[in-house]
């Protein structure tokens, strides 16, 4: 998660992307980033991938937030969530609010879609 590779930078969108996300520049975030907003999700409320997408690019000036990277990093901060609550230590990152840009269940959280589903029910959400 620290290790940020030179993360966050923003680039155009060339030629070839542009034809799936259009004209302007897109944030490629740092994990640390992404991990920070998915902390930020209080119990009781939920937010998607594409909502983190659209901080990122305000933050950062851009046209989008990276599809692509923002969705990885969030899976690396659900397992390095998971790898903290198992150490049994009490403050990680509430991974299970963060669903699907289309409000899915993700099922490559750690222990999958029925893993988190469990997690919201437990937080009082209706599946």
């Amino acid at each position: 998660m620290a290790d940020s590779k030179g993360l966050p930078k923003v680039e155009e969108i060339t030629d070839k992307m542009s034809k799936r996300w259009g004209t302007g520049t897109v944030v490629i975030p740092a994990p640390e980033e992404v991990d920070e907003i998915m902390r930020k999700i209080p119990e009781g409320k939920l937010t998607t991938i594409n909502e983190i997408r659209a901080i990122l690019a305000q933050k950062h000036g851009a046209s989008i937030g990276c599809p692509i990277t923002t969705g990885i990093f969030a899976w690396v901060a659900a397992h390095a969530a998971e790898e903290v609550a198992a150490e049994r230590k009490q403050d990680i990152t509430p991974y299970w609010r963060t669903l699907k840009s289309g409000g899915q269940l993700n099922e490559k959280y750690p222990g999958g879609a029925e893993a988190q589903a469990a997690r919201l029910k437990e937080e009082g959400h209706i599946i």
